[in-house]
């Protein structure tokens, strides 16, 4: 795990960073997402926050001196279990039908993050296991939850600031 230091730190900093941002983010549209409960805001903003912190905290995990595979592994299998748990009591499915939003806006919002969830619950058992290729598949999801995190949250903002100025 030594050699994957550089990565983590990287990575770790870019998820801290765009924790913060997406409160500016919050904070700057909060008239829209305060009063506007019926379009689903909270469903599709709130989990940004939890990739962004995802990839924070599985960093940090990596970069504790010491600490055994088993125990990533097994902190990567519950914390992947409660993010798609997670996912889906914010009911975006729903919204997303409700609101008759494009299909590229459900592979983004929904499949994608869940699928990453996935990958990474299958690498922490893969950790578990002692799978070689397990580190690669945390460092993909690791990089996906940035990734969809980003584009969610740039959509969110477009999205934010048609609604601000109607």
């Amino acid at each position: 795990m030594e050699t994957w230091h550089e990565f983590y730190l990287l990575i770790g900093t870019a998820g801290a960073a765009l924790t913060g941002l997406l409160f500016v983010v919050v904070s700057l549209g909060s008239r829209v997402v305060a009063h506007d409960q019926t379009t689903g805001v909270k469903a599709f903003l709130s989990p940004n926050a939890v990739h962004f912190t995802t990839t924070l905290v599985v960093s940090a995990m990596f970069l504790v001196p010491n600490l055994p595979a088993a125990v990533i592994g097994s902190l990567l299998c519950a914390g992947a279990i409660g993010a798609v748990v997670y996912l889906v009591s914010t009911n975006a499915h729903a919204h997303w039908q409700r609101n008759r939003l494009s299909f590229l806006d459900w592979i983004w919002f929904i499949a994608l993050p869940v699928a990453t969830y996935c990958l990474l619950l299958l690498s922490g058992l893969g950790l578990l296991l002692q799978v070689t290729w397990s580190m690669h598949g945390v460092a993909v999801a690791s990089i996906l939850l940035l990734v969809v995190g980003i584009r969610n949250a740039w959509d969110i903002v477009i999205w934010m600031s048609r609604r601000e100025h109607k």
